[in-house]
């Protein structure tokens, strides 16, 4: 029978599989506004699959990579953001007015 895949994780289990002590991912808690982890109903943190990847891109940015902490901050901002994505969706959406406009003053 094969184990069933966990759903969360408590914070000793975080922190082995990490490498850093809980009182580092509590700290990384209060510095990185995009770590929030629930807390069950008596009050324990519960890591999920995305915190723990979360969590594995601030230790490498932090720890392997040297990053301060607001430069990790920037990094992982600056992920989330993809700012030369967004230049090509606002160059598309310009794209796609000028051809609209055009329909528009062909139809009236």
């Amino acid at each position: 029978m094969e184990k069933a895949s966990k759903l969360y994780f408590s914070i000793g289990e975080v922190s082995k599989k990490i490498g850093v002590e809980a009182y580092v991912l509590r700290y990384w808690e209060s510095e990185f506004h995009q770590l929030r982890p629930r807390k069950n109903s008596s009050g324990r943190r519960i890591y999920t699959k995305d915190d723990m990847k979360l969590l594995r891109q601030i230790y490498d940015l932090l720890r392997v990579r040297k990053y301060t902490l607001e430069g990790a901050r920037q990094a992982l901002q600056g992920e989330q953001e993809k700012p030369a994505d967004r230049k090509a969706e606002r160059d598309e959406l310009l794209r796609l007015r000028l051809f609209l406009e055009n329909i528009r003053r062909q139809l009236a």
